[in-house]
């Protein structure tokens, strides 16, 4: 399989990796500068900017090319872009976050969500670690958590750094040097508390998941998520 890698920073370089090891071809690398012919590409996996992204995105699919997209802040658009997919008969999949193990945490936070949702005692908070250059606060995994407690609970809105009312749930980002990523949900009373919590290692769990889901992608026609490529519906 060729692939496309939009996005060729240091997500970028892990997935050509994992990418080579798995017996593709990158077909593509580019920073985002650089003009480039999509149609050299079977798949394109975008890890760029959230300024760039969209345009990635778009071009992928007026080419008939299926892409999915690990770049966070760009998400204004997404409506935009599973119109634009219908249209064309694409392919596309967005994910805040390709790693399996966290997609897995996804679910399980649901879960917890569902089961804490009449216990009025406990404050739910979320808190997210990672490295110094990343881009954006709160990360896309912070916010799919929170969006996750929202919908299976009466919280309202999320609300980064300070809590403003007790129907939102509060989110904490740290930056810290030479971290991949920790986030723990945490459901705090006065008698105990209640953590779930997952730790990346390193970058490598991500560009996994984002080449697998590229595989899964190829051939196939409409939006999805990890939750199909993993077969957690």
């Amino acid at each position: 399989m060729k692939i496309a890698l939009l996005g060729y920073g240091r997500m970028g370089k892990e997935i050509e990796k994992i990418a080579l090891q798995r017996g593709h071809e990158i077909s593509i690398k580019t920073s985002g500068k650089e003009a480039y012919d999509i149609t050299k590409a079977d798949v394109a996996i975008d890890f760029s900017i959230p300024s760039s992204a969209y345009n990635n995105i778009s071009t992928c699919i007026n080419n008939n090319v299926p892409v999915i997209s690990g770049t966070t802040g760009w998400l204004d658009k997404y409506e935009d872009v599973v119109n634009l997919c219908n249209e064309k008969k694409g392919a596309f999949i967005y994910a805040s976050n390709f790693s399996l193990g966290v997609n897995v945490f996804f679910e399980l936070n649901k879960q917890l969500a569902k089961m804490m949702s009449t216990l009025e005692q406990y404050n739910v908070s979320i808190e997210e670690i990672h490295h110094t250059k990343k881009l954006d606060a709160p990360s896309g995994t912070a916010i799919t958590l929170a969006d996750g407690v929202i919908e299976n609970t009466n919280k309202k809105a999320w609300e980064l750094d300070e809590k403003t009312s007790e129907e939102n749930v509060s989110i904490t980002a740290i930056r810290t040097p030479d971290v991949p990523g920790t986030h723990t949900v945490t459901y705090n009373s006065e008698v105990d508390t209640i953590d779930i919590k997952h730790t990346a290692h390193n970058r490598q769990g991500f560009a996994l998941g984002a080449v697998i889901a590229a595989e899964w992608l190829k051939n196939k026609t409409g939006v999805f998520t990890m939750r199909d490529v993993l077969n957690l519906g």
